[in-house]
């Protein structure tokens, strides 16, 4: 089960916040019985991209061979 303060990685797009497949964001709170966790996705220069309140069934453990990769945000 993914913890508090734990990297995920987004496995479907969320249009809605902007956010992709591959995004990696910080669970910030794990909802009971880890059916569902808010994560937030953090852009580079540090200021919150999204905050979104995902099912487990749309985000993942990142796996430690894995490096992050950088993309634009869309304008807002």
């Amino acid at each position: 089960m993914i913890k508090e303060h734990e990297r995920v990685v987004l496995k479907v797009p969320v249009p809605a916040e902007g956010l992709e497949a591959g995004d990696v964001g910080t669970v910030v709170h794990v909802y009971p019985d880890g059916l569902a966790y808010e994560v937030e996705f953090v852009a580079l220069d540090g200021h919150t991209a999204a905050v979104a309140t995902l099912e487990a069934a749309q985000v993942r453990a990142v796996n430690r061979r894995e490096i992050t990769h950088a993309r634009e945000l869309a304008a807002a």
